[in-house]
């Protein structure tokens, strides 16, 4: 017999009390459709935008990539000029790296945190709204620069100075990389303070920091990345802008500025930007790998702190990047022995995953493949990256093909073969039925054989001399066998996240076809207490507050050992599961105002860049929106169950105003 916890705890800050409507601040009453999602502040639905986001950026910085590798096939093309392929290499990298792999982890942090720590929401709902849809106005203010001020940004998605200047680059198309990434760092710093005050704070009752899921402990350590990450590289955007802006002379080589001032910066940020898209992956395939194992994690405090290093040694290796800027012989040498250091805690992590497998009764689905894949490829990626902890081979390798090589195993081949993982093994919790298998495997094994195809032979492109952000080349050179494999895999691989993305279509239809079945609560016998709830999850996530007595607490209730010490299995995970009454929850309200201040940034972007009286309704709709916000209910005025399973925004047996009757008291066995 287990327990929970008898107390319906509301979240912190909200009353049971009844609530009158104010005006043109409430919230549309039985929101429901496009509506809902617009005003939405639970943070599944949160989660599940922040994932359709990053996959549509994907395709746009997927179509860039394709549009490179096609001037890159063959020798002396001119499918792209010098100016189209600068601008279109500069904008792939700023949104796969800004708008697809840092959304895609925060697509899973804002979903599986708080299911996994047994919170009801997050601790500031509607700063997590905003969060996103202040990262979406970024990112869609960003690609606008296709369209107007002079074209798409054309310094690389590092933006070196000088040639992020106006002497260099006078078009807008840098205003628009420049403040486009201002605006979304908005987004992630406050995601980050939402997401750590929930972890801090919210946890259930007995979840001690080591009982926590690797998961939540990897995506905590992100998010203390970006709390300090983000304003070193917000504090070179601001001097950048007021360069470009308001003639200022932080980056004019002329008047005496080191261009260097902006490398440290940008770099500063740049490497544990590296780690905090990995983590997440990381976390993910720490999840996925026991479950398909059926075993525990193998050294799981080994597995905690060596992500607690990573992300504090990740500040201390960023002038790799410039050992040919002429920082200095003893610079060299000690960042030299910092990137060597650091490989020893991502190390730990690839010996414990591999431990775990040992030993193991291997389920070989789609999501256990890609975490396979992604434990392969990434060792692959940070091999060729330990090699730049030696200074003659770094200097040789700095701005060749060898660093595309690098960085596309460690974030391709690392970040995004974890979050596709994270698709197949979490899709049933968010939607309540599963991604196809059979599709899924062609889609594993088409990615991989792609992905190899295209960053194995840039090893080779990059040790034969040829440099990144070229153009074109002479036949003479020798680059056009490999380049041309290069090319035809990008094709394969983008086939196969086509296949992702068909997969997701296909299954939906076949699940409607069949007549919307359920897959149940547990479908993977998962290890970790968001497994014990319906799916697809009910926004209020827990019917009572779960009581943790263990890592790995919800499979323990399923298994027990018997009079010979062996574990058996005396629970299904359907059976154990929280049944789905909301009696008596409130949560917050669906709220306007989060989607209409994060879309009054834009219009002061715009308005920095082309037309000061710009500002006058960006910051009039910004005032309005901070003074709507400031006067809303706290919670829902209009408490209902649409559908019986908790999928309304709250629930109150007596269907009313608001008020709360006394909680029932739940015993599950």
């Amino acid at each position: 017999m287990t327990t929970y916890d008898d107390q319906l705890a509301l979240p912190s800050g909200l009353s049971d009390g009844p609530r009158q409507p104010l005006g043109i601040f409430a919230r549309p009453r039985n929101a429901n459709g496009f509506v809902d999602w617009l005003t939405t502040v639970d943070h599944k639905k949160i989660g599940i935008m922040y994932g359709a986001a990053s996959l549509f950026f994907l395709i746009i910085g997927g179509v860039a990539a394709l549009l490179i590798r096609i001037q890159l096939a063959t020798p002396n093309n001119t499918f792209l000029s010098g100016d189209a392929y600068n601008r279109i290499f500069t904008m792939h990298g700023t949104v796969m790296v800004f708008l697809v792999v840092m959304p895609m982890g925060a697509a899973f942090a804002n979903f599986l945190m708080p299911l996994q720590v047994g919170a009801r929401d997050v601790a500031f709902p509607r700063i997590n709204a905003f969060s996103f849809w202040v990262f979406f106005a970024g990112g869609l203010m960003l690609n606008t620069s296709w369209f107007i001020g002079g074209g798409a940004p054309n310094g690389g998605w590092f933006n070196y100075a000088p040639n992020n200047g106006v002497a260099f680059s006078p078009a807008a198309g840098i205003d628009f990389w420049n403040i486009g990434l201002l605006i979304t760092g908005i987004g992630s710093l406050t995601g980050s303070i939402n997401l750590i005050t929930t972890v801090l704070n919210m946890r259930a009752p007995g979840m001690t920091l080591m009982k926590m899921p690797i998961f939540v402990w990897m995506t905590l350590v992100t998010q203390f990345l970006l709390l300090f990450a983000i304003p070193v590289l917000t504090v070179a955007q601001v001097l950048l802008a007021a360069d470009r802006l308001f003639g200022a002379n932080f980056f004019n080589v002329e008047l005496g500025a080191d261009p260097l001032l902006w490398q440290h910066l940008f770099w500063i940020f740049g490497h544990p930007e590296v780690y905090l898209m990995i983590l997440p992956a990381f976390g993910i395939v720490s999840e996925v790998i026991p479950t398909f194992a059926r075993k525990p994690i193998f050294g799981y405090p080994f597995m905690v702190f060596s992500g607690v290093a990573i992300g504090f040694m990740g500040w201390g290796v960023w002038a790799h990047h410039m050992f040919v800027s002429g920082i200095g012989p003893l610079s060299v040498t000690a960042f030299s022995v910092a990137t060597m250091f650091i490989a020893v805690p991502t190390g730990v992590k690839i010996l414990n995953w591999l431990a775990t497998m040992w030993g193991g009764k291997l389920i070989l689905n789609t999501a256990m493949l890609f975490s396979i894949g992604l434990v392969t490829q990434f060792t692959i990626g940070g091999l060729s990256g330990v090699s730049h902890a030696i200074a003659p081979s770094d200097t040789q390798q700095t701005d060749t093909y060898y660093i595309v090589a690098h960085f596309h195993y460690v974030l391709f081949g690392g970040a995004l073969f974890g979050f596709v993982a994270g698709f197949y093994f979490w899709w049933p919790k968010a939607f309540g039925y599963r991604l196809g298998e059979r599709l899924g495997k062609w889609n594993f094994w088409t990615m991989v054989l792609g992905f190899n195809l295209t960053f194995g032979p840039m090893h080779i492109l990059g040790l034969q001399g040829m440099p990144r952000r070229m153009q074109t080349y002479d036949p003479a050179m020798g680059f056009g066998l490999w380049n041309m494999v290069a090319s035809w895999g990008s094709f394969i691989l983008a086939l196969g996240i086509l296949m992702l993305l068909v997969n997701v279509v296909q299954s939906h239809l076949a699940w409607r076809r069949a007549g919307r079945p359920n897959v149940g609560a547990d479908p993977w016998d998962g290890r970790t207490i968001e497994w014990s709830i319906q799916s697809p999850a009910p926004s209020h996530n827990f019917d009572v507050d779960p009581a943790v007595t263990s890592l790995d607490d919800f499979w323990h209730r399923k298994y027990q050992p018997d009079e010979t010490g062996k574990l058996r299995r005396i629970h299904t995970g359907d059976e154990i599961a929280q049944p789905g009454d909301p009696t008596g929850v409130h949560l917050p309200a669906p709220s306007y105002w989060p989607i209409v201040l994060a879309m009054s940034m834009p219009i002061v972007g715009y308005a920095l860049i082309f037309n000061l009286w710009l500002m006058i309704p960006g910051v009039l709709l910004m005032t309005l929106s901070l003074w709507g916000w400031a006067l809303e209910p706290a919670d829902d005025l209009d408490p209902h169950d649409d559908d019986g399973a908790g999928q309304g925004d709250s629930a109150s047996p007596d269907g009313g105003d608001g008020a709360t009757a006394e909680p029932e008291l739940e015993t599950v066995s």
